[in-house]
């Protein structure tokens, strides 16, 4: 095994040590070639990453081995990686990187950072999200495309409520993702509010389909919006991120017209290269738009006023929050 390497990239020397470490064994992969995807695909993921604090999902002995996720900014990160302080819902903060240049999403790599997972806002305001972020998550009975059928009519939704505009890409695995850049104006609680909103509207439309329940039990054969990915220090895998799977599949950003027939297989660690030669970064114009959450804020009002849809259960770890309902598993209350 190679000692080390020293890769140039955009002007930034950056060394990888074990280059032939294999961190793909299904198909061979090495961390230079997750390195290499990286440089190949660069200015697309530093799009998607630039300035945001970004929690590493590392795998040092490749996709086989041991994981974690590393929120705080390693000691040895260099310091022409700039950091955000960011602050948890328990009250406990830390210090994330910010990759502002192609060389920090490298470095990582280096470190056996296979996914990145940026939080929806910016190190000058991290309190103010400047995406929705929509996560239709097949469930057990469900696939891929029962989640197509889905983004489809959540892209109606998006329309009817602030003439909103949202990007698709897959999740990595059998899921969608739909991202709407805001305009910095909300809190988190706010936008996660607006995303119930959008998701209780798309689950009025197919309520065979497609499913709000936070509760596994009571989700059934639907496609779930998670809204709690909008919740603070939820985060979701950034545009071409690689997914820890043995075939390296990546996040693909798609074009509405993909959305069907591109199917997630179709992009991975070999092939979103040749495609981002032929097409570029498909998504390269969301940062040039900033909707407003007003319609779907005043669209949560009607439902709680109207119908009585007030929140809904945030995850596990987080305390409790003001009006929202009791975080139980619904067979268990009934047996208590």
């Amino acid at each position: 095994m190679a000692d080390a390497v020293e890769l140039e990239v955009a002007g930034r020397t950056v060394r990888l040590s074990s280059p032939d470490k294999v961190f793909f064994p299904e198909r061979g992969f090495t961390k230079l070639d997750l390195a290499r995807y990286y440089i190949a695909v660069g200015p697309g993921i530093l799009r998607a990453l630039r300035n945001r604090p970004t929690t590493l999902e590392r795998y040092p002995e490749g996709v086989t081995g041991e994981n974690f996720f590393q929120k705080r900014a390693p000691k040895n990160m260099p310091d022409w990686i700039p950091t955000a302080h960011i602050t948890f819902p328990s009250g406990r903060s830390a210090d994330e990187m910010c990759p502002t240049e192609v060389g920090a999403v490298v470095w990582a790599a280096q470190f056996g950072t296979l996914t990145f997972h940026p939080w929806p806002v910016r190190r000058d305001d991290v309190d103010r999200p400047d995406e929705l972020r929509l996560d239709l998550d097949p469930q057990p009975g469900t696939d891929y495309a029962d989640a197509v059928r889905a983004a489809h009519e959540l892209r109606s939704v998006l329309h009817d409520y602030g003439d909103l505009r949202g990007w698709p890409k897959t999740s990595g695995g059998r899921g969608l993702h739909v991202f709407v850049p805001i305009a910095p104006h909300w809190t988190f609680t706010q936008v996660r509010r607006a995303a119930i909103a959008a998701a209780r509207e798309l689950e009025r439309r197919m309520p065979d389909q497609v499913t709000t329940a936070w509760w596994k039990e009571e989700r059934g054969e639907k496609i779930f919006i998670d809204y709690n990915q909008t919740a603070r220090d939820r985060t979701i895998a950034s545009a071409y991120s690689v997914r820890p799977r043995p075939h390296a599949p990546v996040s693909a950003p798609l074009t509405w017209d993909e959305v069907g027939s591109a199917l997630p297989r179709d992009f991975d660690l070999a092939t979103m290269p040749v495609r981002y030669v032929e097409r570029g970064d498909v998504h390269a114009d969301m940062d040039d738009h900033a909707y407003s959450l007003e319609a779907l804020l005043e669209l949560a009002a009607r439902d709680e006023h109207d119908h009585g849809l007030g929140d809904l259960p945030y995850p596990p770890e987080y305390p409790k929050m003001p009006g929202e309902p009791k975080r139980v598993q619904p067979s268990r209350a009934k047996k208590g």
